[in-house]
């Protein structure tokens, strides 16, 4: 009995070593790398703004920008006068861009209502490499009969794009 019995306890034991042999023959051990790397470039920036209407005897102000910012200071003299300022913005990135929100809000509230703000929107889409424009106009309401105590009034503007 107890030789049949290290006979079977033999015979497991083979049988388990080969199983173990049989198993590293056929298993393989796969290695993967990977590099990712963005290469896109966002870009979009304000590149020049210009006096593009003036009314005889206005003063643009030397309007300025930065690439995130555009400055002017318009001074107007008499009802009906203007001055519209183009503002350029350029995609120098490689990714296209969407126009996500754009708002003009006048100073109403401390601002003269004898100078009126219009503007425009610049393109909705602006690919890698484009670049549009907008404007904004200055005006001194040609109804005024009078000079106006409260005689500035200030605009921001705020231009946001986003990734297409």
């Amino acid at each position: 009995m107890k030789s049949r019995r290290n006979i079977l306890i033999g015979a497991l034991l083979i049988a388990i070593l080969l199983m173990v042999v049989g198993y590293s023959a056929f298993a393989t051990q796969l290695n993967i790398n990977g590099t990712a790397e963005i290469t896109g470039k966002w870009d979009v920036k304000i590149t020049n703004i210009e006096t593009q209407e003036k009314s005889e005897g206005c003063d643009d102000g030397d309007p300025q920008f930065t690439n995130t910012t555009a400055t002017f200071n318009a001074k107007l003299k008499k009802p009906g006068d203007v001055i519209t300022y183009v503002i350029t913005v350029q995609n120098a990135g490689t990714i296209d861009a969407t126009l996500n929100n754009v708002t003009f809000t006048p100073d109403e509230e401390n601002g003269s209502p004898a100078i009126i703000y219009t503007t425009t929107n610049p393109s909705g889409t602006l690919l890698a490499g484009d670049e549009t424009t907008f404007t904004v106009t200055a005006k001194y309401d040609e109804k005024a009969t009078e000079v106006p105590e409260i005689n500035t009034k200030q605009i921001v503007g705020t231009v946001e794009y986003v990734q297409k």
